[in-house]
C-alpha cells in the first residue's frame, strides 16, 4: 500500500473520528431547564423552538409547582441534581445568588452581543444583582397602577381625564364613587396577609420616603394611615383584608367598585368583562413631586452554579433573551426590556392601559433584593394586618415591623 493511500486512510479516519465526536456532542450536551410555564406561556415554546435550531445543544424542560420552587430548587442543587437553569420568582433571586447557587454571569454578559444590561428596565435587572454582580436575566416583568371606571366619574361629576395625582385626591375621589345604595365602593385593592399585601403596600411606603429596611419612616407610616382611613370610611370593603388582586379586580369589573390597583395580566379579562369605559393611570403620590414607585412582579432566568455546562447553558439564556419580542405578542407577558416596543393590539383601552404600565415599569422596584426576603416580608404582612384591623396604630405596627426587619438584617 503506497505512502499517499495510507495518508488518505489517516485523514478520512481522522475526519470519522471528529464526525462522531461533533454527532457524540449534539447528541450529549443536554441542558434541563425548570419553570411554572405551562404549554401556553413562554418557557416551553421558547425549548421547542430552540431545539428545532439543532445547535448541538438539546434542552429538556421539566414543569415545576409554585410553591415547590425554592425546597425542590434547593434541595436539587445540595444533592447535585439541579437543573441547568431555572426561572424563580424575582424576590427570591437574592436567596440562591447570596448562597452561591447560582452561576456569577457577568463576564459572559459582557461578552455577549445579545443579553444587554442597560436595555431592560432598572428594577428587573436589580433583581437579578448581587453584590454589583449579575446572577440572572429577567424572563419577563410586571407592575401595578390604577384602573377606574370613567363612567363612574362622570356619573359623579369628576373629570374623568383627570384621575387622582395624590393620595389625598385618591381619598378624596373615593369617598365622592362611593355609594352603599348602589354597593359600590370608591376603590379595592388587596391587603391580604400574604405577598400580595406587601406587593400592594411597598410602593406607598417607597413613595413616601421608606422602604423594607425603613418601614417605619414617616411617609411609609402616612402610606398605612391612608389605607386604615379607607378601610375605617368603608371606603373599600372590609374584606380587603382577604381578597387577593384577581378577586379584587374582579369586583372592578362587576362595578362594584370604581377604582381599583392592580396590574397588566388583568388587561384582557378587563377588555371581556368590564362593561364599561375604563382607563389606566399611574399609582398616585403622596404629594406633588414626590418620587414614583411601584411594584414589580414576574420570574427571572438563572443559571445553577454546579451546571456542567455553563457556555451551552449560556446559549440557551441567549435564546430566550433574542425572544423577548415575543413576549408580548405571543404570551401577553410584558419583556423586561425598556427598549422593546409592545406593538398595538387594536383594542384602544387595552393599548392605552399598556402605555401606562410600560410608564410605571420606569419606577418598578423589586422586592429586596434579600436572601431573607420571606421574613421581612412577613413582618409587612402582620404590619398591614395589625394597623387595618385595629390592634395597633400604623405607627405602632410599622415600629413592630423595623424591629423584626433590623433583627433580619443583622
Amino acid at each position: 500500500m503506497g505512502i499517499r493511500k495510507l495518508a488518505l486512510i489517516g485523514a478520512l479516519a481522522v475526519a470519522g473520528v471528529s464526525a462522531s465526536y461533533v454527532s457524540a456532542r449534539a447528541e450529549d450536551v443536554k441542558i434541563t431547564v425548570w419553570s411554572l410555564d405551562r404549554d401556553i406561556q413562554p418557557a416551553p415554546n421558547l425549548i421547542k423552538d430552540f431545539n428545532t435550531l439543532k445547535t448541538g445543544i438539546t434542552v429538556e424542560y421539566r414543569q415545576i409547582q409554585f410553591d415547590d420552587v425554592v425546597s425542590e430548587a434547593m434541595r436539587a442543587y445540595s444533592t447535585g441534581q439541579a437543573p441547568d437553569i431555572i426561572a424563580v420568582d424575582n424576590p427570591e433571586h437574592a436567596l440562591f445568588s447570596s448562597r452561591g447557587a447560582f452561576l456569577d454571569l457577568t463576564d459572559m454578559i459582557a461578552q455577549s452581543s445579545v443579553v444587554k444590561p442597560a436595555s431592560y428596565y432598572p428594577g428587573p435587572l436589580k433583581s437579578v444583582t448581587w453584590n454589583d454582580r449579575y446572577f440572572g436575566v429577567p424572563k419577563a416583568t410586571n407592575t401595578i397602577a390604577l384602573y377606574y371606571n370613567k363612567d363612574m366619574f362622570r356619573a359623579k361629576g369628576l373629570n374623568a381625564d383627570k384621575p387622582p395625582q395624590t393620595w389625598a385626591e385618591l381619598v378624596d375621589m373615593a369617598r365622592k364613587l362611593t355609594d352603599p345604595a348602589k354597593n359600590v365602593y370608591g376603590i379595592t385593592f388587596s391587603a391580604k396577609a400574604n405577598e400580595e399585601g406587601t406587593f400592594q403596600f411597598l410602593p406607598w411606603a417607597q413613595m413616601g420616603g421608606g422602604g423594607y429596611d425603613k418601614i417605619n419612616a414617616p411617609g411609609a407610616v402616612k402610606a398605612l394611615e391612608t389605607w386604615k382611613t379607607i378601610i375605617d370610611e368603608k371606603l373599600a370593603s372590609r374584606d380587603t383584608l382577604t381578597r387577593s388582586q384577581w378577586d379584587s379586580t374582579g369586583t372592578f369589573n362587576s362595578g362594584n367598585a370604581a377604582m381599583a390597583i392592580s396590574g397588566p395580566w388583568e388587561l384582557d379579562r378587563m377588555v371581556k368583562e368590564a362593561k364599561f369605559d375604563w382607563g389606566v393611570a399611574l399609582l398616585p403620590l403622596p404629594e406633588p413631586g414626590a418620587r414614583r414607585s411601584s411594584a414589580m412582579g414576574d420570574f427571572n432566568w438563572a443559571i445553577f452554579a454546579n451546571t456542567k455546562h455553563p457556555r451551552e447553558a449560556f446559549k440557551v439564556l441567549e435564546y430566550f433573551v433574542s425572544q423577548d419580542n415575543r413576549m408580548f405578542k405571543d404570551f401577553g407577558q410584558l419583556p423586561a426590556r425598556s427598549d422593546l416596543a409592545i406593538p398595538p393590539t387594536g383594542q384602544p383601552l387595552k393599548d392605552a392601559g399598556l402605555k401606562v404600565f410600560q410608564e410605571q415599569l420606569k419606577y418598578a422596584q423589586p422586592r429586596g433584593p434579600h436572601p431573607a426576603w420571606p421574613k421581612i416580608s412577613k413582618a409587612i404582612q402582620d404590619a398591614i394586618q395589625a394597623a387595618l384591623t385595629g390592634q395597633m396604630s400604623a405607627q405602632e405596627a410599622l415600629d413592630q415591623a423595623d424591629k423584626k426587619i433590623k433583627a433580619v438584617l443583622g
